[in-house]
């Protein structure tokens, strides 16, 4: 493939997939605080550091005291399979679905636990469904960021404040990126290797009060498995969310986000975590304004996520592959192809953890390697 014309300067950093993320500025895997590897994560070292976790997890997202905050297994998934099948079946369900993982969760509902009272309010990629369909004497069950539409809900208006039922939020590409209003999620998960670019196999679990008390008055009809068990005796296991986990974390994970949060610390806590995502994807939103062959796959401009950004090309995919896969043998983007069940196009990554002068100088190069394709190709 002839460069002559290419852009002169490359990202200095490549990553922009969308999970798992890029790392922080300046990352060293030696800079780690590795005390705790080869010990027990139940010796007293061990236990102190997985209860930083919940502790500092707590503190950056600005939760209220009655919050609980925990470290389960499996990732995001495991964290949302687990709250659906410890605590659905007590009332009615709306589920709102419109990309790959919400439509997931609407499968596991419908098929795997069977039940019987569900409302499905589904969209294509890139719009959103009527959220004003929401019930609020039933559990909502919806993701707050699509991270493989690129289309997140733009604010909680829709969420009945005297709701009865509990909220059920997927936000594994919203924490630390986007405002979350906590009076009305109920639960709440998300995973280390999405917005905060640290490693994966983790999963987060943020409980409301409402959360805990159905926790311990409704018991589900099915048997649930050991890693998905939040009771005992009919109390919360309070010490899951102490750090004391269902069962063995990679330390060795948990130092990396130690790392990670200490990084969103520095950088202005959750504010300037946020304020990152959003001047990447300002960046991105000029670049689409000039252009005439790109544009967002979210139809309305509200909904536009500032972390999983998705966009629709003025080509055929076979054209749109041989742009990313030129992206990736230059050394430019690496993983910027839509995800597999999404409309054919990119997905660039601009959560904090990537600068906004890699992504200005993205531009640059999607631009060559459309015109390179498209016209010369």
């Amino acid at each position: 493939m002839n460069t002559s014309n290419a852009p002169f300067i490359k990202p200095n950093n490549p990553n922009f997939s969308s999970g798992p993320c890029s790392k922080r500025p300046g990352y060293q895997l030696r800079a780690l605080d590795v005390e705790t590897l080869g010990r027990s994560h139940r010796s007293s070292v061990g236990k102190a550091a997985l209860r930083e976790v919940c502790e500092e997890t707590k503190r950056l997202l600005g939760l209220p005291d009655d919050h609980l905050v925990g470290i389960v297994p499996a990732s995001d998934t495991g964290a949302f399979e687990m709250a659906m099948w410890s605590m659905l079946g007590a009332r009615g369900v709306d589920v709102f679905a419109w990309e790959s993982f919400g439509k997931t969760w609407l499968n596991d509902i419908v098929k795997d636990l069977m039940l019987p009272n569900v409302n499905i309010y589904e969209a294509d990629y890139g719009v959103l469904p009527n959220l004003s369909l929401a019930n609020k004497r039933n559990d909502i069950v919806f993701t707050w960021n699509g991270t493989t539409s690129g289309v997140k809900v733009p604010d909680a208006d829709w969420i009945p404040q005297d709701r009865e039922g509990l909220t059920f939020c997927d936000a594994t590409s919203a924490v630390f990126a986007m405002e979350m209003p906590w009076s009305k999620l109920d639960v709440t998960t998300f995973s280390w290797q999405k917005v905060l670019g640290s490693e994966g196999a983790h999963g987060m679990l943020i409980l409301s009060p409402k959360a805990v008390e159905r926790l311990e008055t409704y018991t589900p009809p099915w048997p649930l498995p050991k890693i998905f068990k939040l009771t005992k005796k009919g109390k919360v296991i309070d010490g899951i969310f102490r750090g004391e986990t269902i069962n063995t974390p990679s330390m060795l994970c948990v130092a990396d986000y130690l790392d990670a949060l200490g990084w969103i610390d520095s950088i202005g806590g959750l504010k300037g975590a946020i304020r990152r995502s959003e001047e990447n994807l300002a960046v991105i939103a000029d670049f689409v304004s000039k252009s005439d062959w790109l544009s967002f796959l979210a139809q309305d401009e509200n909904t536009v996520s500032n972390t999983s950004v998705c966009l629709s090309v003025e080509a055929t995919p076979y054209q749109v592959k041989e742009m990313t896969k030129l992206l990736e043998s230059e050394g430019v983007a690496f993983d910027i192809g839509a995800y597999r069940d999404a409309p054919p196009g990119l997905r660039i990554w601009c959560g904090a953890t990537i600068e906004k002068t890699d992504v200005k100088l993205l531009m640059d190069w999607l631009n060559w390697a459309y015109t390179t394709v498209v016209f010369r190709g």
